[in-house]
């Protein structure tokens, strides 16, 4: 039965292959832009190798499949994490010294600001992030479900799909193809590659659940669940555009004025909320139990959270179009979802602080928990400054000025990358079947580099946001501007060039991460299995 299914599979991932091959070869024939041909050559190579490779393996006898976890995509996954975080972080500080120093623009069109922040944004958020997220669950879901992943073809789609789909946007922004949607830019085509990446994602993640030989669903992959459904569902919606030709990577959006303003922020924000904030909850309602040796505080607020945040955040995206065209019920709506969100939210956080009650002497000696439990504090941090944001007098103040700037990275910087850090310190020795990290003097080094980094750039922006806000609003006795827009931005320079070495001292973290998990993958593997390697249950036949 369990080969059978998998011919099965073979024949169908086959078909889609063919698919998206006839795609890039239909871009290279007609295509005129020199991004997009590139882009046609991309696709039909990938997808070409991957039909070859299926078409190869079709008339192979069926090998048997180990009753053992399928670690391999998971590792390649944590490759992908680290090497896209890298290219986002470095991109991510040349533009912090491009804002600080503007002649390193360069005055060419491959190295404009404007071409290379959405390399920087999507490099990692999807790329880092993303990958980060697809690793783990995979982890996750096997480990709490004693139960091997349900396809030995369908991670590869799901892994290798999204990274080209990643590649594509990348590629794509320095030869101007872009939508112009905040963390939505890839056209049409590149969209079509991740829908069919994330149909896979969603079947397979229920699939394996469906043939868990646990009885209970943990808590992690309810928010791992949560967070793929509903990016799937923002991704369709935000997406709907019609191309302009087959011989152009332009498109139009299905919407329009403020319907097209609402529907983007209701993408943006919840893009924020399930990615960057449910996906890595079920990251840290494993990783930090396991590595502090002690069970979640409360499971049942942990449920609670989950139910609070899934509801709550589909409604509060329209706190980014305060003061617009937006009807201002719809704004109000917002806002005050924005507020009680903070309930679910600090929720989460009390309970990830209480679950390191009793092992506080593994946040002086483990780096990894240092990690999680500073991730934790900036996510508490973050949240309440999201919705205090959200209140429409503060929105006035904080709105378009550097401020938001500040508390994006609050979140993305102390929580998304330092929980990441966090788990992948533990999980690189245990895919890799390695006793520990490298060098934990290394991993205490990425730490310290990283929170000082995050904290100076953090502290840079707040500062300079707040004085953009006060200078903008400041007017004479009769009503006109004291400064010009021009003294506002000279008064910029201090704060971006501490955000610059901020940022880089991140980098500098980083890159001695990126070396000591390169380190201990290079190390020599364990001798005995892991009691976690011990041979799985059967499945039930057709699970």
């Amino acid at each position: 039965m369990t080969q059978q299914a998998t011919r099965i599979e073979r024949g169908l991932t086959a078909i889609v292959l063919f698919a998206v091959l006839l795609l890039g070869i239909a871009i290279l024939g007609w295509g005129q832009q020199i991004g997009y041909v590139l882009h046609g050559w991309i696709i039909a190579l990938v997808a070409g190798w991957g039909l070859l490779h299926q078409i190869s393996r079709l008339s192979d006898p069926e090998a048997a499949i180990p009753l053992a976890y399928k670690d391999d995509v998971i590792r390649w996954g944590i490759l992908a994490c680290f090497g896209w975080g890298i290219v986002g972080f470095t991109v991510g500080d040349v533009l912090a010294w491009q804002l600080a120093v503007p002649a390193l623009n360069g005055d060419i069109d491959l190295t404009n600001f404007g071409r290379l922040r959405p390399i920087h944004t999507t490099a990692v958020i999807f790329g880092f992030g993303g990958n980060a997220l697809i690793a783990t669950s995979f982890y996750v879901v096997q480990r709490t479900s004693r139960a091997r992943l349900a396809s030995e073809v369908a991670p590869w789609i799901v892994l290798g799909g999204y990274n080209l789909f990643v590649l594509l946007a990348v590629t794509g922004y320095p030869f101007g193809i872009t939508q112009g949607k905040e963390y939505a830019e890839p056209e049409w085509y590149a969209d079509l590659v991740l829908t069919l990446a994330w149909i896979n994602y969603l079947v397979l993640y229920l699939r394996t659940l469906a043939r868990r030989a646990e009885p209970h669903i943990y808590v992690a992959n309810w928010y791992y669940l949560g967070f793929i459904v509903v990016i799937a569902m923002l991704h369709v919606v935000n997406n709907l555009a019609m191309p302009v030709s087959i011989t152009s990577p332009k498109s139009y959006s299905l919407w329009a004025g403020v319907q097209d303003a609402m529907t983007q922020w209701w993408y943006g924000h919840n893009a924020v909320g399930f990615l960057l904030t449910a996906g890595f909850l079920g990251m840290m309602y494993y990783f930090l139990p396991k590595a502090v040796g002690r069970p979640i505080y409360s499971y049942r607020l942990s449920i609670i959270g989950f139910w609070g945040i899934t509801f709550l955040y589909l409604w509060a995206g329209s706190h980014h179009l305060h003061y617009t065209a937006l009807p201002d019920w719809v704004q109000y709506l917002g806002m005050t979802m924005s507020i009680v969100l903070l309930v679910p939210s600090w929720g989460s956080v009390f309970n990830g602080i209480l679950t390191i009650n009793g092992a506080w002497d593994k946040v002086r000696t483990d780096p990894a928990v240092r990690f999680m439990m500073v991730a934790v504090l900036f996510y508490g941090l973050a949240t309440f400054e999201g919705s205090f944001l959200a209140i429409r007098p503060v929105n006035t103040l904080s709105h378009y000025t550097d401020w938001t700037v500040g508390h994006v990275h609050a979140g993305a910087l102390g929580w998304v990358a330092f929980i990441t850090f966090g788990a992948m310190y533990k999980l690189v020795p245990w895919v890799w079947r390695r006793e520990g990290i490298y060098s934990l003097q290394l991993e205490a080094w990425h730490f310290w580099l990283a929170l000082t980094g995050t904290l100076i750039y953090v502290g840079a922006m707040w500062n300079s946001g707040i004085t953009q806000a006060l200078m903008w609003q400041t007017y004479d006795p009769v009503g006109n501007f004291v400064f010009a827009f021009i003294d506002t931005v000279d008064a910029m320079r201090p704060y971006y060039t501490a955000r610059a070495i901020g940022g880089f001292l991140y980098l500098l973290g980083a890159l001695i991460g990126a070396y000591n998990i390169y380190m201990t993958v290079r190390g020599p593997r364990l001798a005995a299995p892991e009691p976690d390697r011990q041979p799985l249950p059967q499945p039930q036949p057709g699970g």
